[in-house]
This record gives structure tokens, C-alpha cells and sequence, in this order.
């Protein structure tokens, strides 16, 4: 038996920055994770790979539709996909032995095994009871399934299956249009699957800004992704190689089927404390399963914390970084800060996608009087260059004072733009104090500044 002074469980994003921010504030600090790799989710079958696999299957994509409009002739690239697959495993790997150095730099115990809360004060990893003065629950999410949908992950998959199918599928149906179904579909689109998106809303990517989703979709139905709207899916049947899903449109009750080679299930995800030992501790649950805290990540039970996933707010790495960080400084006696007013949201399609703040939407159900700054990046000069024209960035600001309320992009480096107007957002900055900052040319990020000078004046060059 140990005595620690921080057990953090979990060693996703919120659990290893946890336990690495721990460290660096002195106290004595191990972390338990069950898989045989660090990075929980995220890094082993969730943001890294993804990525990974949307970097290579753009890079297809303009080898096919742009290299000759550069002068680049030749035959475009054939699809290896065993050496794509080993292409994302690599930057798996690299990822998560980089965390694991962190560790030892920073002297940190990984208790490998699966962790549970005997007890107050107490954690069991296996056979062994470890002590800590406190605890934080940093277990992560899974991903939420259907009635009469029974995931195999061979044929019937979630995110985890559809980073590793053995070929790429001919047809496949993706259940849910939001961040995680948009991008692998977008992955397999550009792969050369049939893509059909089956959504049970009208709208894709629930609580995005109305006019972003109406381009998005427009764009990604011109990339070759079908969508099959308000349509509540009954049940998914598998066949020995294929998959029949049924479903029921909305709007007239009128019954349909689809196949599919495969099917993605891409629903959401639900906070995931099974084992635990919550229940018997007494920690109080919400209703959607999520850990109840107080404004400073703790439970109602002393020296328990928790963070990310598992409780409530946007389910995104960035988010439980910034509480894992925050949660540590407040054991440490320091004050923790999250401003979850300004947590950007990323969807690494092509375009890319981002937003932060409130959208128009929430703005005018608050009865709030706003303005509108909005630039096309079809007046960027280096977007035109790079045949990355699509898109816009719109910024919402307070009608009377002029601050950043909210703002939205579609288009190229969508999820880095964002940030600069996550630091404005954070000093409490006006439209006009971005307008005014000097932009290099030519950037993208000059859609930027055209978008804030477009809350005063006008834009330049619209």
C-alpha cells in the first residue's frame, strides 16, 4: 500500500493533465488506467486517430480534384489502406509515449489496472488498496448506442471499430449527424464509400448556428455524403456480411430500409463510471448519469473530485484539460478557474468548423440585441489560392457595447482561427479592438478581421 496525496483515475486528457498538473504543484500523485496505453479514449480510439485518418484522406482528396489545376500532373496515389491503418497507429504510439515520459518526468505512479472507490480515502487497483487524501474521477465517456441496434464492432461499429475496419466498406450508413458521424463519414466518403447519413432531427450537428449547419450540409452533400433527414432508426438487423437498417420518417410515419456493408453508430456518448463504486459511496448522480460537482470539480463526498466527461457540460478533451488543471490547483489550496463561456467547439471536416460563445439563436431566445460581422473567405486572398474559398466567419457582438459575444467559422484552419477570438473573448474584448489589430497578409485569419471590421464600418473587402 501506498499513501498518496492525489489519485487521479483515468489517464484520458482531463486524467493525465490531472495528474501531470499534480505533480507539478508538489503533491505525490499516481494515476490508474486499465488499457495497456495512456491517453484514455482520445488518444487510442477517438481525436488522435481520427485525425490521423482525415489528414491522410484530404490529402487524397487533392491529389485527385486540385494537384493538376497546380500543374501537378500524374497519376493520383492508390489507397493502401493496411499502411493507412499503420500510418494512424504510429501516431498513436507516439502520442501516448509521450505521456508516459511525462510521467516519469514528472514522477508520477501509473497503477495499471481498473480502478474502483472502496471507500472513502481508498482506491483498488486489482488486489491492492491505495491511500489518497483525494481522489479525482477522470474516467472519460463511451459511446452511447439505440434500441434494437446491437453493436458487434465488425459490421455494427462505433467510433472505436470505424478507425479499424480490416477494407474500406462500399456503402455505409451513419447513424447521427453530429461531430463523430460527420467526420469518419467524411473519411469514407473521400475513400470512396457510399456515405448515408441518417439523422433523427432536422438539422445536422444539434446546437451549431442555424446558418453554418445549412452551408455545412450543402458542402458535404457536394463532397458525396447523403443525408436522410428526421428519420427515427427502429432497429439495425445484421446479414452475414451486411447490415438492413429500418427506419421511420417523422414527418409521415412511413417506414424504409437501407443496407449497408457497414454501420456506423455515432449517437453520442454517456459518461462512463461503471465499477466504480459511486452507488455505495453515497456520490450523487444526475439523471443522465453524470457526477454531480460544486463549482470547484468536487462531489458531495469529501475528497472526491471530478472532471470532464464524466460530468456535465460539452464532452470535448479541451474542456476537461482546463478542469483537470483547475481541479489540481484547487487541492492544492490555489484557485482553480474554467470560463466555460469561452470553450471552443472544432469539427475536422474540410472544411473545418468552429464555434465559441452563443450562437444567433440563443442570442434572440435571450432577447439580446446583438449585430452581425460576417466575411466569405471567397474575398480571402490565400484561401482562393488554396482552393479553399467555401465558408465564412461570422462574429456576433453586443448591439450597444460592442464586446465579442460569440463566433462562428466554416472554412480552411477553422478550429485554429477560433482562438484569437477566444483570447478577445477572454479579456472581454470589442469587434473593434480585433478590427483594429493588424493582420499579416496574406493569412486566413485576415476572414478574421474583415469579419470584426464588418460589425462596425464594413468590410474591406466585401
Amino acid at each position: 500500500m501506498a499513501n498518496y496525496d492525489v489519485i487521479v483515475i483515468g489517464s484520458g486528457p482531463g486524467g493525465y493533465v490531472a495528474a501531470i498538473r499534480c505533480a507539478q504543484l508538489g503533491l505525490k500523485t499516481a494515476c490508474v488506467e486499465g488499457r495497456a496505453t495512456l491517453g484514455g479514449t482520445c488518444l487510442n480510439v477517438g481525436c488522435i486517430p481520427s485525425k490521423a485518418l482525415l489528414h491522410a484522406s484530404h490529402q487524397l482528396h487533392e491529389a485527385e480534384h486540385n494537384f493538376a489545376k497546380m500543374g501537378l500532373k500524374g497519376a493520383s496515389p492508390s489507397v493502401d489502406w493496411k499502411q493507412m491503418l499503420a500510418y494512424k497507429d504510429d501516431v498513436i504510439g507516439q502520442n501516448t509515449k509521450g505521456i508516459e515520459f511525462l510521467f516519469k518526468k514528472n514522477k508520477i505512479d501509473w497503477l495499471k489496472g481498473w480502478g474502483s472507490i472502496p471507500e472513502k480515502g481508498k482506491v483498488q487497483v486489482g488486489d491492492e488498496v491505495h491511500e489518497a487524501r483525494n481522489i479525482i474521477i477522470a474516467t472519460g465517456s463511451q459511446s452511447a448506442s439505440l434500441p434494437g441496434v446491437d453493436v458487434d464492432e465488425k459490421i455494427v461499429v462505433t467510433s472505436t471499430g470505424a478507425l479499424d475496419l480490416p477494407k474500406i466498406p462500399k456503402k455505409m450508413v451513419v447513424i447521427g449527424a453530429g461531430v463523430i458521424g460527420l467526420e469518419l463519414g467524411s473519411v469514407y466518403a473521400r475513400l470512396g464509400s457510399e456515405i448515408t447519413v441518417v439523422e433523427y432531427l432536422d438539422q445536422i450537428t444539434p446546437g451549431m448556428d442555424g446558418e453554418v449547419q445549412k452551408q455545412f450540409q450543402r458542402l458535404l452533400k457536394k463532397q458525396g455524403l447523403d443525408f436522410i433527414m428526421g428519420a427515427a432508426v427502429q432497429s439495425v438487423e445484421t446479414l452475414k456480411t451486411k447490415a438492413k437498417v429500418a427506419y421511420k420518417l417523422r414527418k409521415d410515419d412511413s417506414d424504409h430500409t437501407i443496407d449497408a456493408d457497414v454501420v456506423l453508430v455515432a449517437t453520442g456518448r454517456k459518461p462512463f463510471t461503471d465499477g466504480l463504486g459511486l452507488e455505495a459511496l453515497g456520490v450523487k448522480m444526475s439523471a443522465r448519469g453524470q457526477i454531480e460537482t460544486d463549482d470547484h470539480w468536487r462531489t458531495n463526498v469529501e475528497g472526491i473530485y471530478a472532471i470532464g466527461d464524466a460530468i456535465a457540460g460539452p464532452m470535448l478533451a479541451h474542456k476537461a484539460e482546463d478542469e483537470g488543471m483547475a481541479a489540481a490547483e484547487v487541492i492544492a489550496g490555489k484557485h482553480g478557474h474554467v470560463n466555460y463561456g469561452v470553450i471552443p467547439g472544432v469539427i475536422y471536416t474540410h472544411p473545418e468548423v468552429a464555434s465559441v460563445g452563443q450562437t444567433e439563436e440563443q442570442l434572440k431566445e435571450a432577447g439580446r440585441a446583438y449585430k452581425v460581422g460576417k466575411f466569405s473567405f471567397m474575398g480571402n486572398g490565400r484561401a482562393k489560392a488554396n482552393f479553399a474559398g467555401d465558408g465564412f466567419v461570422k462574429i456576433l457582438a453586443d448591439k450597444e457595447t460592442d464586446r465579442i459575444l460569440g463566433a462562428h467559422i466554416i472554412g480552411p484552419m477553422a478550429g485554429d482561427l477560433i482562438h484569437e477570438i477566444c483570447v478577445a473573448m477572454e479579456f472581454g474584448a470589442s469587434a473593434e479592438d480585433l478590427a483594429l489589430t493588424c493582420h499579416a497578409h496574406p493569412t486566413y485569419s485576415e476572414a478574421v478581421r474583415e469579419a470584426a471590421l464588418a460589425c462596425g464600418d464594413g468590410a474591406i473587402h466585401a
